[in-house]
């Protein structure tokens, strides 16, 4: 319809607005932004008002494939190795284990109440069976929400090292449905040597990045970040040709890559934060796009059946199985199988068996994608009323914190945290507070006004106070200063 290089810009950018403004109001009400990038491509395709028309999966997995490189990635190198260490144990049972018995329970259960094989029922469990928990974060922070213990950084590296698992299930299901003479037992050695080339690949192809970023010195520090780019691209592409996963090597790159000392680090940062949901929003519209409403409503049945049976039953199943001899209350384990969030990665692995030439991969589609949207819309909308049922929530008292770019040597960061109205600290004076010598509160908000303070200057509860730290691995010490408990 649009032939024209000024037509397709125009409709791809506006997009892309509409798309932005959408979640901004999601964001409000609580809906999940994935519902709303989602939606806009359903209501741009043919089925809605027929803008653009679009029917290609495989051009709707490149693209979803090169979107979940640079989102994978992007989660590894903001992760700090200090959060995930306490939970590494559960946090990979999760995102393996859990991830099998998942697919398992789905499959066989879609045998029953569905027209499919064994393969087919399995290959449906294996593309739902990876979580995403993007969705649950911005529900949390638009509600200024946090959780107890260690459940945020559980759910992070769940869903961060859970696509891996996800992927080499569904193309080991496709090979077994369309491939003469492969075989189950040939999947387990491949599995094995899949992760482990993938994790050293990952870690070795990680270090030759740190390596290649601080000794090539260049001259314009725009081109850092272009340069990264194409490393987490060969990252992938290497570690596939050498029989390795390459998401799980992009992933384990990117925590190399952030918990190293690196040249322009926190720039790099931030700019892959913005290619994060740049690729994001891509993918969600494309794959909304690609999706047809009238062909879903024939297998509504049957996906809610799947979809309430994969909330209600196999996820926590999986997750009480996986996290059975870690110490996790009964709650924690209820919250963490409720943020069992089914996102756009389900979607791009549902092309692989179209592609493939599966018999019923239409059909798997569509059911997939309805999965998708009733998990997102039953589960995220009703998280912060479900951690409050469970008394998960607590109220994020640290609003923000912004990292100060002067050189990347200098550490020092600035923390606003919140008083709490029942504060122990209120009415004391900031020279009483005991924080480390290298901590300085430099301004005070109270109700609408800003008091620049001394160490005589008493706090009061409901005050924001912001503080400069030498380092960001001070910030828990100042939080049990102020009687803050997480």
């Amino acid at each position: 319809m649009f032939q024209s290089i000024e037509s397709i810009l125009f409709i791809a950018s506006l997009l892309l607005v509409i798309s932005i403004l959408a979640s901004k109001t999601g964001e409000k009400i609580g809906i999940p932004v994935l519902l709303f990038f989602l939606g806009i491509g359903m209501l741009a395709g043919t089925d809605g008002i027929g803008v653009i028309s679009f029917s290609d999966p495989g051009m709707a997995q490149y693209l979803g494939i090169t979107a979940l490189i640079f989102i994978l990635f992007s989660g590894g190198i903001d992760t700090q190795w200090k959060d995930v260490r306490p939970i590494l144990g559960p946090g990979l049972v999760l995102s393996t284990l859990g991830v099998l018995l998942t697919a398992f329970t789905v499959g066989m259960f879609a045998c029953w109440v569905g027209d499919f094989t064994w393969q087919e029922g399995l290959l449906l469990g294996s593309i739902v069976s990876s979580t995403d928990a993007a969705a649950v974060f911005s529900i949390l922070r638009s509600k200024n929400m946090g959780l107890k213990g260690n459940l945020k950084p559980l759910l992070e590296l769940e869903s961060g090292s859970n696509d891996p698992m996800a992927y080499f299930l569904t193309i080991g299901m496709t090979s077994l449905i369309t491939v003469e003479g492969f075989t189950m037992g040939q999947m387990i050695p491949d599995f094995f040597l899949q992760m482990l080339i993938g994790g050293l690949g990952g870690y070795g192809l990680g270090r030759v990045i740190i390596l290649l970023m601080n000794r090539i010195n260049l001259q314009y520090e725009g081109l850092y970040p272009v340069l990264l780019v194409g490393l987490v691209v060969l990252v992938f592409v290497l570690s596939s040709y050498i029989k390795g996963n390459g998401f799980l090597a992009v992933y384990v790159a990117g925590l190399t890559v952030g918990n190293a000392k690196l040249i322009h680090k926190k720039s790099l940062i931030k700019f892959f934060d913005g290619v994060e949901w740049i690729m994001q929003i891509m993918m969600f519209i494309t794959l909304g796009l690609l999706v047809f409403p009238k062909a879903i409503l024939p297998v509504v049945g049957l996906g809610a059946l799947i979809s309430f049976f994969l909330i209600f039953f196999a996820r926590p199943i999986g997750v009480l199985l996986c996290l059975l001899f870690f110490r996790y209350s009964f709650k924690e384990k209820l919250f963490v199988s409720w943020v069992g969030l089914r996102g756009a990665v389900p979607i791009v692995f549902a092309t692989y068996p179209l592609i493939a030439g599966v018999e019923k991969s239409g059909m798997i589609f569509n059911i997939v994608f309805f999965i998708v949207l009733s998990s997102v819309a039953l589960q995220a909308t009703t998280l912060p009323f479900v951690a409050r049922l469970l008394k998960l929530a607590i109220r994020e008292r640290v609003k923000k914190r912004s990292i100060i770019d002067l050189e990347e040597d200098f550490n020092n960061a600035l923390l606003e945290i919140e008083l709490p109205h029942d504060s122990s600290v209120d009415g004391k004076k900031i020279m009483h507070l005991d924080f480390p010598s290298t901590c300085l509160v430099v301004l005070i908000h109270r109700r609408n006004s800003f008091i620049t303070p001394n160490g005589l200057t008493k706090v009061r509860t409901g005050d924001k106070l912001m503080i400069m730290m030498n380092s960001e691995e001070q910030e828990e010490q100042l939080k049990a200063c102020l009687g803050i408990k997480q």
